[in-house]
Parts: C-alpha cells; structure tokens; sequence
C-alpha cells in the first residue's frame, strides 16, 4: 500500500541518518541545546536559595509548582532522558567510529588547536552521567540525605550537603558541566551551521560565559551550604498534599 511504502522509506531515511556520522554530530549537537536549557532553567530554581529571608518557602513553592503542572513535567523529563539517552549513544558510537578508523594510535601527537575542555570531552561526560544518577538519587528520593522531607529542597540541599564528600563531588561534576559546556555550546552551532570553524578556541565569548556562570551557579549552593550560608528555616506547606516518593522533593 502507498502509506505503507511511504512509512516504510520515511524510516529507511531516519535510519540513514542515524547511521551516518554526519547525522550523530546533529543529533548530539540537537540534544545538548536541549541539555543547556534544561540546566539554566535548574540553576536558576536552585539560586533562590540564597533568597535569604522566605527562601526555604520560594524552594518549597517552586517544587510544588512542578508538580502542579501534571502531564507536562512527565513530558519534559522523558523529553530530557531521551535527549540523555541519544546524546550518550551517539557520543559513545562515535568514539567508536573514530577508534575503529585508526586502530593504531599515533607515534607522537601534538594537539592543535584544543584545549582542555575538548580533551578532556569523555571524561567530563561520564562524570556527568555518574553525577546525574547520584543527583537523581540523592536529591529527588532522598537516599541517605539526613531528615529527607519531600517538597523541602531547601532543607534537603542544606542538608545534604553537610556531607563533606558530596560537597566535593557536587564542585567536581559543576567543573566538568563548565568544561562540557564550553566545548559542547559551541561545537553544537558549529555542527548546525550557526558558526564557523574557529582557529582561535578560547575567543568564543558565549561559551566562555555560559560555561562559567552555569558552573559557578551550581557550585555555589554546595559550597554556600558548607560554609553555612543557609540557615535552619520550615517552609509552610498545605497539609492536605501528598507527594509520593516517585515524584520526590527536588527536580
């Protein structure tokens, strides 16, 4: 039947252009604008903790707000863990491409025009996807988080990060995240067509700001919490919600 023909060679070329490097590059590069916006709007939530006086309760109403939107958070989160998923498969079936196309390494290689950020690509990238599910864990179900209270990522932050361990963690990762970002940011234009290849690396000024402004932002809750910034403070909340541990106390 011609619909069937038609979806037939509709997924032949998605296939195609899967299979393709060209078509990887896209799809990782699709995916990580789809990764900044996420992390700018998360920085931007977790920096009313320095709101001083009512943060505790800004915290708590921005959570519920989340939760208050319904279907549309579910969409968001499947629409961010798929993008996860395709940028990580893409990254790691290119890696393998490359290794696969020159399986004896160079006698001597010097690196031209790079810098520490590109270097140090796929290992920032699996600190960042160990990050991600010890956030995940930690922060939305509240796994050894000392007096976990669902719907208080003011306290739950404040908390958490009496663990010294997991304050450098946290600065570790938000270090990777500036690293990732300023490579990715501007490799990600540069595979859409949005900017030329440039002989000059560290004169990108977009991806140098949002690399250190994303990096900071996130570092500074941690490192604000251990030099207690934020003090003890219960959010008043409506007694009548009830939250399940599926959908946990921070994003």
């Amino acid at each position: 039947m011609p619909a069937t023909d038609g979806a037939r060679a509709s997924v032949s070329r998605v296939r195609r252009f899967w299979n393709s490097s060209v078509g990887k590059k896209v799809v990782m590069a699709v995916t990580g604008i789809i990764g900044i916006g996420f992390v700018l709007g998360h920085m931007a939530g977790n920096l009313q903790m320095f709101k001083g006086t009512g943060a505790a309760q800004a915290m708590h109403d921005y959570a519920v707000l989340l939760r208050k939107t319904g279907g549309l958070l579910w969409l968001i989160r499947g629409v961010l863990l798929g993008a996860i998923a395709l940028h990580v498969t893409a990254a790691l079936q290119l890696s393998a491409r490359n290794r696969a196309a020159r399986p004896v390494g160079y006698g001597a290689k010097k690196d031209q025009v790079s810098t520490l950020a590109s270097r140090t690509m796929r290992v920032g990238g699996i600190v960042l996807l160990a990050f991600i599910v010890f956030h995940i864990a930690d922060m939305t179900f509240g796994i050894g988080v000392p007096g976990f209270v669902h719907l208080d990522p003011y306290n739950n932050l404040r908390n958490g990060f009496t663990r010294w361990w997991t304050v450098v963690f946290y600065v570790v990762a938000m270090a990777s995240l500036g690293l990732h970002l300023f490579h990715g940011a501007w490799a990600s234009l540069r595979t859409l067509g949005a900017r030329r290849p440039s002989a000059a690396p560290l004169h990108r000024n977009i991806a140098v700001a949002l690399a250190i402004i994303t990096a900071l932002g996130f570092a500074a809750v941690p490192i604000g919490a251990a030099m207690g910034l934020f003090t003890d403070d219960t959010p008043v909340t409506d007694e009548s919600q009830t939250v399940s541990t599926l959908t946990g106390g921070v994003r």
